[in-house]
């Protein structure tokens, strides 16, 4: 398995990372539940993923991640079988430096959430924040995917600075 090492940060409201978007697609997920794991099937646009992610034992930075593609009939059954229901949002990929930031733009249950990820190849490895990054949340359950289903951002969207929410 890869090891996954990323950032997580709240973004500005204003929309501005849209603009320098080199892309963006529709991302349906779920979770099935694994003792001690993330199982997280994907749907995003025409394409399907099976994920397995361990638990992080460095505060969310880091952890174990196994990724394949998979039929999109097979994601879609298999979503039938999730709990909780599902994750939408809408992913642009910003380039910024020399990497590319993750912006999720929340819907459904999760309406106004915008959240970026940035992909490192350690922990150390510094990175350029572009001018909408707002506050790091790395490691904050309240923004792990799975617990927005459990827990939706308007429930606690009262704990996000006023300028984020």
């Amino acid at each position: 398995m890869a090891q996954e090492i990323e950032r997580k940060f709240l973004v500005k409201r204003d929309g501005t990372f849209r603009d320098e978007a080199s892309s963006s697609s529709v991302i349906a997920q779920g979770y099935m539940d694994v003792n001690g794991a993330t199982v997280r099937i994907r749907l995003r646009d025409d394409k399907a993923y099976l994920t397995i992610k361990s638990p992080s034992r460095d505060g969310g930075l880091s952890r174990y991640e196994f990724e394949r593609e998979i039929p999109v009939d097979d994601a879609r059954e298999m979503l039938k079988l999730c709990h909780g229901g599902l994750v939408e949002k809408v992913r642009y990929l910003v380039p910024c430096g020399g990497h590319t930031f993750e912006v999720d733009e929340f819907k459904g249950a999760n309406e106004g959430l915008l959240l970026a990820e940035v992909e490192l190849s350690d922990a150390d490895e510094a990175y350029t924040k572009p001018d909408w990054l707002g506050p790091e949340v790395t490691g904050d359950r309240h923004f792990y995917n799975k617990g927005l289903l459990k827990n939706p951002y308007p429930l606690w969207k009262h704990l996000v600075p006023k300028e984020y929410q």
